[in-house]
């Protein structure tokens, strides 16, 4: 669907691609400046957002977006609006337009961001981490955010449990001696 949007928004795509590819806030990149894209350290370094200052890094997909993403001459936004020098301000629309075409029912901007967390947090990346690719200062934040389904929490117990399997078999064949320490 985003496809299809690009020839006609191509600055629209942009957004939400980044949107995805960051887990940024819909502002900080409808905001973002090409000054504050960081190409070297891989990372937005952004002077205000709604925590304060604070560093997004970028993965490999975001960094070649916006190293392919075109610029516009005069213009200090990534994502520049209609009017000369200024920033795209109506992600709303579109926004409707892309996700009924695609059938993503009421699905929100802002939910690209719970899904960046969701998908760290089935990879296995921990809250703290994430909290601070986010920005947030809570973990309780963060663990909302990352909608922590049972499926990573079933592979961590399996793997433990696995692992004490594994030591209790090797102890009952004559090998090592199983120590389990107390809290």
């Amino acid at each position: 669907m985003l496809a299809e949007e690009e020839p006609q928004e191509p600055f629209v795509v942009l957004a939400i691609r980044l949107l995805l590819l960051t887990g940024a806030r819909r502002d900080e990149i409808l905001t973002l400046r090409w000054s504050e894209v960081d190409f070297e350290r891989g990372a937005l370094r952004l002077a205000d957002s709604k925590t304060g200052a604070k560093a997004i890094p970028l993965g490999p997909a975001a960094l070649a977006l916006l190293a392919g993403a075109p610029r516009l001459e005069g213009n200090p936004y990534v994502i520049p609006g209609h009017r000369s020098g200024g920033r795209l301000v109506g992600l709303f629309r579109p926004w409707v337009r892309i996700r009924e075409r695609a059938e993503l029912g009421g699905l929100r901007l802002h939910d690209l961001r719970h899904s960046f967390a969701s998908i760290g947090a089935a990879a296995g990346l921990g809250l703290p981490i994430l909290g601070s690719i986010l920005g947030h200062k809570s973990h309780a934040t963060t663990a909302r955010y990352a909608h922590l389904s049972d499926d990573p929490r079933k592979a961590a117990a399996a793997r433990i449990s696995d692992e004490i399997a594994a030591a209790l078999s090797n102890h009952s064949a004559g090998g090592e001696v199983v120590r389990f320490s107390r809290p």
